[in-house]
């Protein structure tokens, strides 16, 4: 059994720039909404059971709390941002688990959701459905996944090594050291992607990292310079593994099962209507059809 998990806000966006703009009749713009649905029924299609999809309802949370200069919504156009709650329920009434995140992200739904999900022995695989680079703090061997929808690439442990040179449980403290632009905030002087790596695939954690340069594995180069940046902004370091930490205890669901699709509601055929797409309804309806027929 598989359970798959969405980040609505990526697909959103993604389609947003891919799809050319429709506006319903009142002149609310709802092409990426139309997108992301067919996009999500495509995996219902496909055979995928249990799926849900995380967005974020507003682009603050509780990390602007933290730190000032993390990302906020400004600058993200009104016909973007306008379609978050048409989204929402677009999936709802498709029949589509749906969390849309105020408090949190949708990133820390999505690594929520992932970390109940895999608690459940009958749960053969989750698999994370975006390319954020956030969401590898979350996979499991290959267990729990990534899967970029986009090129078909999936990312398991070993793939999230190769791709930066350190394990899942490290992200948090990479994405320290590095940077994170998307998100706001900047990282350390001199710990380019590199270094960063050198380092923690030998001392994991910020705390694993030696004070003294003098006992770093003797491969890392500029060890003196990186020992006495990080000892300099050291509470900086911490505050941006908070930032790139995500929550797990984020509110998903109490039960895998209730991410179980069981076909479209009554109101999905409506609004529809509204997107200007009846065919998104008639596939719907054929598919739990045809799933009902085969239980």
């Amino acid at each position: 059994m598989e359970v798959h998990l969405v980040d609505g806000t990526f697909e959103l966006f993604r389609h947003f720039f891919a799809v050319p703009r429709t506006t319903d009749a009142k002149g609310q713009e709802i092409g990426a909404v139309r997108g992301v649905l067919s996009s999500v029924l495509s995996m219902l299609e496909k055979g995928a059971t249990r799926v849900g999809v995380a967005t974020d309802h507003v682009i603050e949370s509780f990390r602007n709390e933290l730190y000032p200069d993390y990302k906020t919504g400004e600058g993200i156009v009104p016909e973007l941002f306008s379609q978050f709650p048409i989204l929402e329920t677009g999936l709802s009434e498709m029949g589509v688990k749906v969390w849309p995140m105020v408090e949190f992200e949708a990133d820390d739904a999505l690594a929520s959701a992932a970390h109940k999900a895999a608690l459940d022995p009958r749960i053969d695989k989750v698999i994370i459905c975006t390319p954020d680079k956030d969401l590898s703090q979350c996979v499991v061997g290959d267990r729990v996944i990534q899967l970029d929808r986009m090129r078909n690439i999936f990312r398991d442990e070993a793939a999230v090594i190769t791709k930066f040179g350190v394990a899942p449980q490290s992200i948090p403290d990479y994405l320290a050291l590095v940077g994170d632009s998307a998100d706001g905030f900047p990282g350390l002087k001199g710990w380019g992607a590199k270094a960063t790596a050198s380092v923690l695939s030998r001392y994991p954690h910020l705390e694993d990292i030696p004070k003294n340069a003098s006992e770093w594995d003797s491969s890392v180069r500029g060890a003196q310079k990186l020992a006495d940046t990080l000892s300099e902004s050291w509470n900086d370091a911490l505050l941006f593994r908070k930032l790139a930490t995500l929550r797990i205890d984020a509110p998903v669901f109490d039960d895998v099962d209730e991410l179980r699709w069981r076909g479209p509601s009554p109101g999905f055929e409506q609004l529809c209507t509204r997107l200007k797409a009846p065919d998104l309804f008639r596939r719907a309806a054929a598919a739990a059809a045809k799933r009902a027929e085969i239980a």
